[in-house]
């Protein structure tokens, strides 16, 4: 068995918040190679080195876990979305950073990009509403950039945002699915000009 996430002997006590990070790496490792269903709580515990007791005092079950890698990955996710668009006023070059960002997240370690845009559980409602907030968050992100330089209604900037998000979340998902085809740099350039070619047909109103 693969050796415990930050392995520890059993019955080491860590500060709570470093023990629950253990916990949600382990259980990660578990979950992307086992996938949920296949992942046991038992099994989470021995990656991470504890007891199921343990396990259970932080996370009264299986769902729970995934919820909160879910919420930590999400939260990623947003905030290199939101790094990318204050990186620059350049908005070409806001476009490349923006499609950046979602090429790092799914060539991130550990394969988290799975837990958020490729998870069987986005049927229940507590996945599928965490899921279509961090995308709509992202789309708000770009929004308003849209809505602060054109003079595009509101509702039209919300479209452009979704269809802009929507486009790099497919390319990512895809590239990674074909990983070394293409090389992730002159990807995320690929996309970006076909986004930038779109979006640039808009006037400035700020100069």
């Amino acid at each position: 068995m693969t050796a415990p996430s930050d392995a520890r002997p059993r019955g080491a006590r860590l500060p709570r918040l470093q023990r629950r990070k253990q916990l949600l790496a382990a259980a990660q490792e578990v979950f992307v190679a086992q996938g949920y269903h296949a992942a046991a709580m038992d099994e989470i515990a021995e990656r991470a080195g504890v007891s199921k007791p343990v396990l259970y005092q932080h996370f009264p079950g299986k769902l729970e876990l995934y919820l909160a890698l879910l919420e930590q990955h999400s939260e990623s996710l947003v905030e290199k979305q939101r790094e990318a668009l204050e990186s620059t006023d350049d908005n070409r070059q806001r476009v490349t950073a923006s499609f950046q960002g979602y090429f790092d997240f799914v060539s991130g370690e550990g394969e988290a990009f799975r837990l958020v845009f490729e998870s069987d559980l986005r049927n229940l409602p507590a996945v599928r509403e965490k899921t279509e907030q961090t995308l709509q968050r992202c789309a708000e992100l770009i929004g308003e950039v849209i809505r602060q330089d054109t003079s595009i209604s509101d509702d039209e900037a919300n479209l452009l945002s979704i269809a802009l998000v929507g486009m790099a979340e497919t390319s990512a998902r895809y590239w990674i699915s074909n990983y070394g085809s293409i090389p992730k740099d002159a990807a995320e350039k690929l996309v970006a000009r076909l986004a930038w070619r779109g979006i640039s047909g808009w006037d400035l109103t700020r100069s």
